[in-house]
């Protein structure tokens, strides 16, 4: 009964609130009081009891009683953070004035006008009538500063959100001033070894303070993207700033919380379905706060107490084997359908493997040191596989394509590649035997060939992958030799590369890959060097490309009359895995937020090239002639708004945009694109076939010879033959090997900031802390 007549109440203060015209003075504790000290009601009762309607009028007709609410709910949270909150009504209210702030500072920061708000000090009630003993100076703190140290403070509170020291003496109290939060970090791990003893309630409350938290830092969603870097999130940077001396303390427990959690627990099944799991509600709020303080910015960068404080090997193994255990989680099958629990927060997990490689280099030459690697590939290649038919997940295809195209830019994880795969994890692909490096290529394949048209712009980055890595592929399977081949040969159709001034880039790749294979890994090759002699008439074709007005025009008819792109026809497509569901689309009314455009591959990497010694040396950029400007890829294109946002192509680039509406079947697409003869012999004259012509021209008489002779039509003994055979001296000389690293730059800053906060804006439903306020950043939209 008494749970209904808090609620009650709760409403009758609510509703006095919104109908006082008259301002309430911060001095009438009877009235402010009702909100949090005579209450008991959740957080989803707050946001149940508190319509956004009703927060929206009071900021409009009685702004001043708005921020007197705001102004009491901190002075209480200073307030127990100064006590330590002893006794449990303290407790109560801290709580209850940390979920009224989380309801109404989204309300704040919605309105232009009250941006500024937290950030300047109360009228007539500055720190002063919150301490009485505070110099002057201090009592100049905002608001927004007494909140986010208050905050940090009670996340380090005995007996409220740590295990208190004071053991059997309840009449003392640990003095929140002097009390050194490095002895209460959350989780052993990184600098800390102790485990506390787990308690639900402690974990409970730390996820509301963290609630809190990420209100407050979610000010970022409410400004329009900009490309301009220097624009700080002003409650991150305090946050993390020296003024907070439980920045580091924090950093550490909540690191150590996400990668010391294991949802699987003791091994029971079931287990996640016969009680509540309130670790991993605080491992999400965990995750989420760490990669909103690492927001990495350009030129300056602000860096919180981050991880290249994790020196010691111990520490990039412990956050390592927790990040590729998390992500495989979901992968994990058992004999009893659904009977472990499955996390859904591997998004946040992939940003924070993402930020940690490349915040810090020495964590990314540890995880690329071991075969290790390969535990966090498998799982973002499941990924992007399962998520490949569905639209409102491009997100997520776009962040592990990143991280892939991060750990490509470095030789060892090519090398790693060539680890037998025998996992058996079960995915929607042909089933084949080989390495990670065939798993890696069937993978793009089936995103190339079966995967949404949205995708289009991320070939390119796909490909890039397969070329970084190519020069240290020691044995393709037969299977993933031939989803090369294939996707040469879509490609390099006329009607393709004709279709779009970008097309022929696709080319270009696989070419420069086979020729690092051919060059480098030639002996244990064999399956790819029979593709390639089988599908020898593609290159002979590619060499012979005509390039008079004629065919032109007869290319783009057909394009005209079969729009598809890429299609299954050829790929010699095999069974799939058994037990695996084919990708699906997002169900209708999914939500997915709007992504920003991404820069084309040129912005994304730097090229360098492989000297002998196997370092790299940066190449310097020149100006790429294969591409003349034409008006169908200068200017924004005619979806995009002004302000680079659009509601449907939002993360396309313009040439991005210009090669998806240029390869539509839709006939004023094509007529925007004109390609003239020497267009086509500008870029045809640049492409890589000498190595492969020459090849072709040593092996295919051999080849043909022995199955003459030999009356051969068993492909194993040709196989035998290749694999025994040597072009040494036969070939051009190698060419340096070339790669291309990622590079980040503000597009690619601002699409991860936008991505970051979409994935946290949808993921926090319960309560919706976010839902129908006006975010800027980026448009929530219904498949």
């Amino acid at each position: 009964m008494g749970n209904t007549d808090s609620k009650l109440n709760f409403r009758k203060a609510v509703i006095q609130l919104t109908t006082k015209t008259q301002p309430v003075e911060a001095t009438d504790d009877a009235f402010w009081d009702q909100f949090w000290a005579d209450t008991a009601t959740t957080v989803q009762d707050v946001f149940a009891l508190l319509p956004a309607a009703e927060i929206r009028a009071v900021r409009e007709e009685s702004p001043s009683n708005l921020a007197t609410l705001c102004y009491k709910a901190v002075e209480k949270l200073v307030q127990g953070a100064e006590s330590g909150c002893p006794t449990e009504k303290e407790k109560q209210i801290v709580l209850n004035c940390t979920r009224m702030l989380s309801r109404t500072l989204p309300y704040i920061f919605e309105d232009q006008d009250w941006r500024g708000f937290f950030w300047s000090t109360v009228p007539g009630a500055g720190r002063a009538g919150m301490d009485e003993m505070e110099d002057e100076d201090e009592g100049a703190r905002p608001l927004a500063e007494s909140l986010l140290l208050a905050v940090a403070d009670l996340l380090f509170c005995p007996d409220f959100t740590v295990q208190s020291h004071k053991k059997g003496r309840p009449d003392s109290i640990e003095d929140m001033q002097s009390l050194d939060s490095c002895e209460y970090i959350w989780e052993a791990g990184v600098g800390f070894a102790q485990s506390p003893p787990l308690n639900y309630i402690h974990d409970i409350n730390r996820t509301e303070l963290l609630r809190l938290l990420l209100t407050c830092f979610s000010e970022a969603m409410y400004l329009p993207p900009t490309s301009d870097n220097c624009i700080l999130n002003p409650w991150v940077t305090f946050f993390c700033s020296t003024e907070n001396r439980h920045a580091l303390p924090l950093f550490t427990s909540l690191l150590n919380v996400v990668c010391a959690y294991d949802p699987v627990g003791y091994g029971i099944p079931y287990n996640h379905l016969l009680f509540s799991d309130y670790r991993e509600q605080l491992v999400e709020q965990a995750v989420q706060i760490l990669i909103v303080t690492l927001e990495h910015e350009g030129g300056q960068p602000y860096r919180p107490p981050s991880p290249s404080s994790m020196e010691d090997q111990d520490d990039y193994d412990f956050v390592l084997k927790g990040l590729a255990r998390l992500l495989t989680n979901p992968l994990t099958q058992t004999y009893l359908p659904n009977s472990t629990k499955k996390i859904q927060f591997h998004q946040e997990l992939l940003v924070l493997f993402w930020k940690l490689c490349d915040f810090n280099k020495k964590f990314l030459f540890f995880v690329l040191k071991s075969s290790d690697v390969l535990d966090i590939l498998v799982p973002i290649l499941y990924y992007l596989n399962d998520a490949r038919a569905d639209q409102s997940r491009v997100g997520l295809m776009h962040i592990g394509v990143f991280i892939l195209l991060l750990l490509s830019g470095e030789r060892n994880f090519g090398v790693r590649l060539n680890k037998p795969y025998s996992l058996h994890v079960t995915m929607d692909i042909p089933v084949f035997t080989g390495t990670h490096a065939d798993l890696l290529i069937v993978v793009f394949h089936k995103i190339i060939t079966s995967g949404h048209q949205r995708l289009q712009p991320l070939y390119d980055c796909l490909l890039t992958i397969v070329v970084n890595v190519s020069p240290y592929l020691k044995s393709l399977s037969m299977v993933a030799a031939n989803k090369l081949l294939h996707l040469l040969e879509a490609f390099s159709t006329n009607w393709f590369l004709f279709s779009a001034p970008q097309n022929h880039h696709l080319v270009f790749f696989l070419l420069e890959a086979f020729n690092n294979i051919i060059q480098y890994q030639f002996d244990g090759n064999c399956n790819l060097v029979y593709a390639i002699i089988r599908k020898r008439n593609v290159f002979h074709q590619l060499a012979n490309l005509p390039s008079d007005p004629t065919t032109i025009q007869k290319a783009l008819q057909r394009k005209r009359k079969s729009p598809d792109a890429i299609s299954r026809t050829s790929s010699q497509e095999t069974v799939s895995m058994e037990g695996s569901r084919p990708a699906v689309p997002a169900e209708p009314g999914t939500l997915k937020a709007s992504l920003v455009a991404m820069p084309g591959i040129d912005k994304l990497t730097e090229k360098s090239q492989v000297s002998e010694d196997g370092t790299m040396v940066t190449v310097p950029p020149t100006e790429s002639p294969q591409t003349p400007e034409h008006s169908a890829t200068a200017g924004t294109s005619d979806t995009e708004s002004i302000s680079g946002r659009d509601s449907e192509d939002v993360f396309y680039t313009e040439a991005e945009m210009s090669r998806r509406r240029l390869s539509s079947s839709s006939s004023s697409a094509i007529s925007h694109w004109n390609p003239k003869p020497d267009w086509v012999l500008s870029w045809k004259s640049k492409l890589p076939l000498q190595t492969i012509m020459r090849l072709l021209q040593v092996l295919v008489p051999q080849v043909e010879k022995i199955c003459i002779d030999k009356g051969l039509t068993d492909e194993s003994e040709i196989l035998k033959f290749l694999q025994h055979g040597t072009l040494v001296g036969l070939l051009p000389v190698p060419h340096p090997i070339l790669i291309r690293k990622y590079q980040a730059n503000a597009g690619t800053g601002m699409w991860f900031r936008t991505y970051m906060w979409g994935v946290i804006y949808l993921r926090n439903v319960d309560p919706p802390i976010w839902y129908d306020t006006d975010v800027r950043l980026f448009e929530i939209q219904k498949m």
